[in-house]
């Protein structure tokens, strides 16, 4: 079992940047994969970008390619999400996801969630 904690949620104007990070606690931090999720108001939750469990390969929603990046450090138990070139449309509560199974995407999930950082992009 993990324990996700995300965090660098914020308020920014739209062209901006964020970095949001999830520190997880628990076994074997290493052989999770992890991704990002958000839900925006009225909205389903959706897939954002995920990164397997060594970081070798990374995976990103049509929406957010070449403006986020994901990257992990297995060392400190970290995931982060870089966003830059930030859009009203990125308004969303993120969720960072993590599973013992392959990397999370638009169909899959894994089994652990944080709580959720809030980010607002103004216009």
């Amino acid at each position: 079992q993990v324990q996700l904690v995300e965090s660098g949620g914020g308020l920014v104007q739209a062209g901006g940047s964020l970095r949001l990070s999830c520190a997880a606690s628990g076994r074997t931090f290493s052989n999770y994969a992890m991704g990002w999720f958000r839900q925006a108001p009225g909205k389903e939750r959706e897939f954002v970008a995920s990164i397997s469990r060594t970081g070798g390969s990374t995976y990103y929603a049509d929406s957010v390619k070449g403006r986020f990046t994901i990257s992990r450090d297995n060392a400190k138990n970290t995931m982060f999400l870089q966003m830059n070139s930030l859009k009203p449309e990125d308004t969303a509560v993120y969720y960072c996801n993590a599973g013992r199974r392959g990397a999370p995407s638009g169909g899959s999930h894994g089994d652990y969630w944080g709580q959720g950082t809030q980010v607002t992009v103004s216009s």
